[in-house]
């Protein structure tokens, strides 16, 4: 794979909805959404017409020219009619999540999947198989990384306020399990404070991709609630932990980064904090929880994806603090070389969680 270029997407004209060829069993497509033409350019920057490939960021890779306050990525929580109705920007782009969907399958924590696997041995046996939930779907890659690594028929229903990137979700689910059962989907727009005990009853799963980090303490506690009143497990991959590592080291990069945690907490998100704000919250309910790291590990095979990272990483530290404007600069187009180069290495920290809640009567 020619390291200065990610994978070409299936095709540059993405369909407004799946014909009844393409729709897997199961789905709900009522959202239908316009069709978009998006353009690939070699360093893994996607811009549509008008936007500068050199400074562009990908929603969803960092900030993206919104008003001071606005959070950069996406928020699940509190939004009314009349926000859905006015058209609020993209939190996350398509083709963002397709650019890093290889590094998230590479980090998630597999030592965590045994005791989740021992869990749902446990359960009883549904005549349409296990119950996911995954929220804050996006694309749906994690039910691409874990549907397929589960035994038994499953049935994935998938959240997210974005139809858009429900209708990808829905297209491109897994089919079969792992033992070669089916895989069926559906998905539901809305919002996290719409997932209660109720919404759950059946499920024996909530999974979430890169979640965590840009909830609220209130959010979490939420999620965290409503799983517990469900007596399902959840499992939370890919939460930022506030570290990087990149080889050859720059004097700028703790700085770069303190300012970057900096920006995630600034309204009101857990940011670094979100794993132990998650693990208490869980153990509260009476959760076992466990933790693993799961970091990318990006090097010249993943240059695309680290240019994007170091755009929108650097983008949200200058936001926060304007004062590093022009030594960021500097400092960026200097990493953006050495990538280009194949010089750079980057290690970006997370961190996985499975929380193994107390099963209840109402989980089947």
């Amino acid at each position: 794979m020619n390291p200065r270029k990610p994978p070409a997407p299936a095709a540059s004209l993405i369909p407004a909805q799946p014909g009844p060829r393409d729709a897997p069993d199961a789905v709900n497509a009522t959202d239908a959404v316009n069709a978009v033409n998006v353009t690939d350019v070699t360093d893994g920057t996607v811009v549509t017409d008008g936007t500068d490939a050199a400074s562009a960021v990908v929603p969803g890779a960092g900030p993206t020219g919104r008003s001071s306050g606005e959070r950069a990525t996406v928020r699940l929580g509190g939004a009314t009619a009349r926000e859905d109705a006015a058209g609020e920007p993209p939190r996350y782009a398509p083709e963002w999540l397709r650019l890093r969907e290889p590094a998230d399958a590479a980090a998630r924590a597999h030592d965590l999947l045994d005791p989740l696997r021992i869990r749902l041995a446990n359960l009883p046996r549904r005549a349409d198989g296990l119950v996911v939930h995954d929220v804050g779907c996006g694309t749906g890659s994690m039910g691409r990384w874990l549907a397929p690594r589960l035994d038994g028929a499953q049935h994935w229903v998938l959240h997210d306020r974005d139809p858009y990137l429900l209708h990808f979700a829905a297209v491109a689910a897994p089919r079969t399990a792992a033992d070669g059962s089916r895989v069926t989907v559906e998905t539901r727009r809305g919002d996290l404070a719409r997932l209660t005990p109720d919404a759950l009853a059946g499920a024996a799963l909530v999974t979430a991709s890169a979640l965590l980090d840009v909830l609220t303490a209130e959010e979490v506690g939420n999620l965290a609630a409503a799983c517990a009143g469900a007596g399902c497990p959840a499992l939370l991959t890919l939460s930022v932990a506030g570290r990087v590592d990149l080889t050859p080291a720059h004097p700028l990069d703790a700085e770069i980064t303190e300012a970057f945690n900096d920006h995630q907490r600034g309204t009101g998100m857990l940011g670094p904090d979100a794993v132990t704000a998650a693990a208490e919250a869980f153990a509260a309910h009476g959760a076992t929880v466990r933790a693993h790291p799961s970091p990318w590990r990006l090097g010249p095979d993943e240059a695309g994806l680290t240019a994007q990272w170091l755009r929108g990483w650097v983008g949200a530290a200058v936001e926060q603090r304007p004062a590093l404007r022009e030594r960021a600069a500097r400092y960026l187009d200097e990493r953006l070389a050495a990538c280009a180069a194949g010089e750079l290495r980057v290690v970006v920290h997370h961190t996985d969680l499975l929380a193994l809640c107390r099963p209840t009567g109402g989980v089947s």
